[in-house]
């Protein structure tokens, strides 16, 4: 596949703390791409910075072919960027905050209405469209975050930290239409979180740490180099399990043993 996003010795400073540190990655077209780090991590800056609302100090970063140095304008047009907060007009519809989204790229009259038409449906909010905003719960302005968004049908959906503060239902109902809508739509999407979990089905993962990358692979590679087998005992007594000549961790109502491979497991 080829690169749609290439980033190369990415550094960006506030005073003497240095929130990107020369970072260097690469992202497949149509990939779901995790970008997994701690609050602080460095993970918000480098959107901001791929997004053009936020200078670098140095490095390059080219988007579908584009640079960013030169070419912001045509970069903005393919990307479209869900924030950790909500950038959507509290006192406006629902209908009226994505009719002057779709203003501002020039999709306007019976165009507009089909898009808006189209993701009310995909993102099952077409009985509010006509409700403030204001009066929206948190996953639902988040849904019409993700579909302002999209209203350009962008070949790039940035998702910064999208599921924070949702409950665990919401946060699924929305990752069921973020990956049916991937699909639909053939986009790429570029995830950043701090939840393991949301990157378990990504194409490909880097973790970041204070600016650094810190480990980077498929779900798949990082879980067989970083992570073990291990099979929970209950009610066994510790010196019985210590004859086994096993590595193992006394929980509180319980004992957990290390083991190589499933059929380790197995033979245990």
């Amino acid at each position: 596949m080829e690169n749609i996003i290439e980033i190369n010795n990415l550094s960006k400073s506030y005073d003497k703390l240095k929130a990107v540190d020369d970072l260097s990655f690469v992202v497949k077209k149509g990939q779901l791409f995790a970008f997994l780090g701690e609050n602080g991590a460095g993970k918000s800056t480098t959107i901001s910075i791929m997004c053009g609302t936020l200078k670098k100090d140095q490095g390059n970063i080219v988007i579908n072919g584009l640079s960013l140095d030169t070419d912001l304008e045509k970069i903005s047009a393919q990307i479209g960027v869900v924030f950790q907060n909500s950038v959507l007009d509290g006192v406006l519809s629902v209908k009226d905050n994505l009719y002057s989204r779709a203003s501002l790229y020039g999709i306007v009259g019976v165009q507009a209405k089909e898009r808006i038409k189209y993701l009310a449906k995909v993102l099952d909010f077409e009985d509010l469209l006509n409700k403030t905003v204001n009066k929206l719960s948190g996953g639902q302005r988040r849904r019409i975050d993700v579909a302002r968004a999209l209203i350009h049908n962008p070949k790039i959906l940035i998702l910064d930290e999208p599921t924070t503060g949702l409950d665990p239902n919401t946060r699924r109902t929305l990752w069921s239409v973020i990956e049916n809508l991937r699909k639909k739509e053939k986009m790429t999407v570029f995830l950043t979180t701090h939840y393991m979990e949301e990157t378990a089905d990504a194409d490909y993962v880097v973790i970041l740490e204070k600016g650094k990358i810190s480990a980077e692979g498929t779900p798949l590679e990082l879980k067989n180099k970083y992570t073990g087998d291990f099979v929970t005992v209950y009610h066994a007594s510790e010196s019985k399990i210590k004859k086994l000549g096993l590595k193992y961790e006394v929980l509180p109502d319980a004992i957990r043993i290390s083991v190589p491979n499933t059929n380790s497991a197995k033979e245990l």
